[in-house]
């Protein structure tokens, strides 16, 4: 494939945006400047992250935009598509509106990669710049950006593992060249992503300090939280970054993927065992107060994109009524069992909000309107992209361990359940009926978050479309078609 690079400079904790560089393979003079300094490393990852919470791929498309439409989490019709989501909600993938986001996103997710192989191309040989553990820091989390990125592009281009593992999929791309990287099976990827992410893993061990039982997650105004006191910016928030639980958390989804349960729910039990991650407390999910109301429940994200020049589009995406994405009350109660169990349920509740035109609307991303730049109190937590949760590391666990302990695996899923609100347990005594539920408790937790797709996709089973309509599983809707410029040149 042919690979272009913008960089974008940016402090990821301080946030702001001070230039953008271009730099092309063919002329490797600006790359060459920005690797000189320690500085010029820390601007060229952060960029990567920058680039990744655009609206195109992790501040839209991935999260909350094209992959829930493809899930059918958004009440659509042709009197109510205001964004042009309609087509893609029936996977007419000839649509233009579609093939405009797919081209976005294939782009955006390979600029991305591209990015990190110039990092990792510069950085041993120029270790000697850095000082502390930021080495370790700069090359484990462009390594496990790079298999992140290169999961994602394959869970929604190629087929699933239980599909067709041996099909071509997506280029893996290893080096900064200009050089065509053509197309990789879909089990070869997954080999090396896993490479990667075991790489980033031994890396940062040893040097990321959200390992340190001094460091605690909190929200910014806490006063026994340590993420932003760190005396280097750089090492600030560790979840913001790919930081070592996150890249566990990738080789959970990644062992799951391949059909590994074993060391899916091993590295799924490191992330729950660390117990670095509390579940947010239920009076900050239902504080009145919007400056106290924690909707994304912060301190359960093992990882998140940083995201806060996306709070205006997201407010206008789902705090609009009819003018944005929304759904029937119909479909909101029927996702979230309303007239039973969901009755309890405090996401039910907290994020389906009626709008004055009598849709449902997610408050998921919804930041108080008083807030201001200068004003960090104004929200209880600043404007995030969740990109891998605890509760997801319970939902690995369980369907990871089901058939070798079924209460345990329960176990997992109720504590997710009692968490949310709801006290009456699953009980299922057969794998079918626990997957059934499993994609039912998921779908309400990742709604608005990009995840239920890949995991129809994974399992390669039915969609359950507006209320209940069962849309079934095939390549024909869960392989999204290469773009036509990446098809024309070869891969």
């Amino acid at each position: 494939m042919r690979q272009y690079i913008i960089l974008t400079s940016v402090l990821l904790l301080g946030i702001s945006c001070k230039k953008w560089l271009n730099v092309t393979p063919q002329t490797q003079i600006a790359s060459q400047d920005l690797f000189k300094t320690q500085a010029g490393f820390e601007e060229a990852l952060n960029g990567v992250y920058t680039r990744c919470g655009q609206a195109d791929i992790y501040g839209q498309e991935l999260t909350c935009g094209l992959l829930d439409v493809l899930a059918q989490d958004y009440s659509l019709s042709t009197v109510n598509d205001p964004l042009s989501y309609l087509q893609s909600s029936e996977f007419n993938y000839a649509d233009a509106y579609f093939l405009n986001r797919e081209n976005s996103i294939w782009s955006g997710l390979y600029n991305a990669i591209v990015n990190c192989n110039l990092i990792l191309a510069n950085v041993d040989q120029q270790k000697a710049l850095f000082t502390g553990n930021e080495y370790a820091l700069v090359k484990g989390e462009a390594l496990a950006l790079r298999a992140y990125l290169h999961f994602d592009a394959l869970r929604l281009f190629g087929p699933s593992y239980v599909s067709n593992s041996s099909a071509p999929a997506v280029p893996y791309v290893t080096t900064y060249s200009n050089k065509v990287t053509g197309l990789s099976s879909v089990s070869a990827v997954v080999k090396d992503v896993i490479n990667d992410l075991l790489q980033a893993k031994t890396i940062l061990a040893p040097a990321d300090s959200i390992r340190n039982s001094d460091y605690i997650v909190g929200y910014p105004s806490d006063p026994n939280q340590t993420e932003t006191t760190s005396t280097n910016l750089f090492e600030q928030n560790r979840r913001h970054r790919m930081n070592y639980y996150a890249v566990c958390g990738e080789l959970a989804r990644a062992y799951l993927f391949e059909g590994d349960n074993a060391d899916a729910l091993a590295s799924a039990l490191e992330v729950i065992n660390a117990k670095k991650f509390p579940w947010t407390a239920q009076a900050d999910f239902i504080n009145a107060d919007p400056t106290k109301q924690d909707l994304i429940l912060y301190k359960e994200l093992v990882f998140g994109w940083y995201i806060p020049w996306q709070t205006t589009a997201l407010t206008n995406l789902f705090q609009t009524g009819a003018s944005g994405l929304f759904l029937q009350p119909a479909d909101a109660q029927y996702i979230y069992e309303a007239a039973g169990v969901g009755g309890e349920d405090l996401r039910y509740k907290e994020w389906m909000q009626i709008a004055v035109s009598g849709v449902v609307q997610l408050s998921k991303y919804k930041q108080n309107p008083s807030a201001t730049a200068n004003d960090p109190t104004a929200n209880i937590c600043p404007q995030v992209a969740p990109a891998i949760r605890l509760s997801e590391m319970y939902y690995i666990a369980a369907e990871a361990s089901f058939d070798q302990d079924p209460a345990g695996a329960l176990a997992y899923v109720n504590t997710v359940r009692a968490q949310r609100g709801i006290g009456t347990p699953l009980t299922d005594s057969t794998k079918t009926q626990f997957l059934t539920d499993l994609i039912r408790e998921a779908r309400k937790e990742f709604f608005g978050e990009g995840q239920i797709f890949y995991l129809y996709k994974r399992l390669n089973t039915s969609i359950v479309g507006s209320s209940g309509i069962v849309i079934a599983p095939s390549d024909k809707i869960f392989v999204l078609p290469l773009p036509v410029n990446e098809t024309e040149f070869g891969g």
